[in-house]
């Protein structure tokens, strides 16, 4: 009897997943990544070796290799004790170092006979350069950017901008607090707001202009551009790009045993804390990885959570402030103890699902943003730095979920206006009743036969096709 050998099925696809080293670009990679999975593909998820190290620690027991979804590590140029949080610095070094390191990294997991070769890189939109390394190796190439869409076209609008005289050469407003609109329906945006100028001083607001600029020519050679929104979300944006595609909101943390990519010890035990509250009273409070508050604001934080009379959950990361530890006003952790709750960091997605949490005392980030969203929860709006001032300008004026937060003339949110725009977002039932309306159109969006749904399962198809 003859033999004759069966015909060798097509590799599935294998990607190399790379996000920008900030915790808002890892958690929704992460997802994203465990997604793909779930679907078929192998994916290679890199950090940087800092980063790396941080999301291990925050999970003792983890292990590298977890089925199809792989961590791995490579430099970002920098000195182990380097300031991080130096995005100028940051980004300079990642431009100059870590191509070499990942294109090595990619010839390395190709190698490896169980997983396959490398099919595709899905970079991170702040990691630009990644998509050339993708194209110079023959990979299929995806962007995808964490957060807003409206962000995105901004980015790449900057010669339109300069053009039209909006911005200089160097990325500066040509006038102070001018308001404009990139297209009909969106957000007015403050030039002075535009994402570099709000990163804490001019020069790494320049590194990072510039570094833009010359990441954005790359994006052309992507196959697909994909955004973690929803198109109800930014309906107009969507209209005016109509080549970003959402798949969102992806959200974290709905399946327990899954890798979250947090950078700190998530305390649970607040859940059951949320457990012994009455339905719709606590107003949960967290500022994201990013911000820093000086002393001062620190404490008025602390008296107006105080003085508001209202149960609540708050998360204060150990470097929040200076010596945070005891940076709390005197006596005040006894006074609030029946109850106010203070966590290092939560489970963020579980709280806002919660049934006793009210609103969402929030940074604006783009994850907690989708993430309140979902859960149908108000926000009370205090925007550090970046685009977080673009996402407060979509949560009160577009959208209308959720009222600002104010400083007064000396720069600080007093705790009297913390008492006085608690009551009053708690006591606006329209304000209430939207933040529920967009909750149910985010969800229909990712079930099955919404717009994300259908543009995440398209893109899926299409990297399987030719895998």
């Amino acid at each position: 009897m003859g033999s004759s050998s069966l015909p060798r099925p097509s590799p599935l696809p294998h990607a190399v997943v790379l996000p920008y080293p900030a915790q808002g670009h890892v958690i929704p990679l992460m997802e994203l990544s465990h997604r793909l999975v779930d679907c078929g593909f192998s994916v290679t998820f890199v950090n940087t070796h800092f980063d790396h190290a941080r999301v291990w620690a925050s999970l003792p027991g983890l292990r590298a290799e977890t089925g199809p979804l792989r961590l791995v590590s490579i430099p970002d140029g920098l000195e182990p004790d380097a300031d991080r949080n130096d995005l100028g610095r940051l980004t300079l070094a990642l431009l100059e170092r870590m191509p070499g390191h990942l294109e090595e990294l990619i010839r390395a997991a190709s190698a490896e006979s169980e997983r396959g070769p490398v099919t595709c890189v899905i970079a991170d939109q702040s990691m630009p350069w990644a998509l050339d390394v993708a194209k110079k190796m023959g990979l299929r190439s995806v962007a995808f950017w964490p957060a807003s869409a409206g962000l995105l076209v901004t980015m790449l609008g900057i010669p339109s901008l300069i053009e039209d005289g909006i911005i200089s050469a160097d990325g500066v407003p040509t006038s102070e607090h001018r308001m404009i609109r990139l297209c009909p329906e969106m957000p007015l945006m403050n030039t002075a707001h535009f994402v570099w100028n709000c990163l804490g001083n001019p020069i790494t607001g320049r590194i990072i202009f510039d570094y833009i600029t010359r990441g954005n020519k790359f994006i052309e050679t992507a196959e697909w551009v994909l955004c973690n929104s929803f198109s109800h979300a930014e309906f107009p944006v969507f209209n005016y790009a109509p080549r970003i595609r959402p798949i969102g909101p992806l959200l974290p943390g709905l399946k327990l045993d899954r890798l979250v990519g947090r950078y700190w010890p998530e305390d649970s035990s607040c859940m059951e804390w949320l457990d012994q509250q009455p339905p719709k009273s606590v107003v949960y409070v967290a500022f994201g990885s990013f911000t820093i508050f000086d002393p001062h604001q620190f404490q008025e934080l602390a008296l107006g959570l105080e003085k508001m009379g209202r149960r609540f959950l708050w998360v204060v990361r150990p470097d929040l402030t200076e010596a945070v530890n005891t940076a709390f006003p005197g006596g005040f952790e006894e006074r609030v103890a029946e109850r106010g709750r203070m966590v290092g960091w939560s489970p963020q997605q579980r709280v806002l699902a919660h049934p006793s949490v009210a609103c969402f005392m929030s940074h604006c980030g783009w994850n907690s943003t989708m993430e309140g969203i979902t859960n149908g929860v108000p926000f009370l709006c205090w925007p550090y730095f970046a685009d977080q001032f673009l996402n407060e300008s979509y949560i009160c004026d577009t959208w209308k979920v959720g009222l600002r937060l104010s400083k007064d003339a000396e720069g600080i949110v007093t705790r009297e206006k913390i008492e006085k725009t608690v009551e009053a977002l708690l006591g606006d039932s329209e304000v209430v009743g939207r933040a529920l309306e967009l909750k149910e159109i985010a969800v229909r969006s990712i079930g099955e036969g919404g717009s994300s749904f259908d543009n995440f399962n398209e893109f899926v198809k299409s990297m399987k096709k030719a895998a």
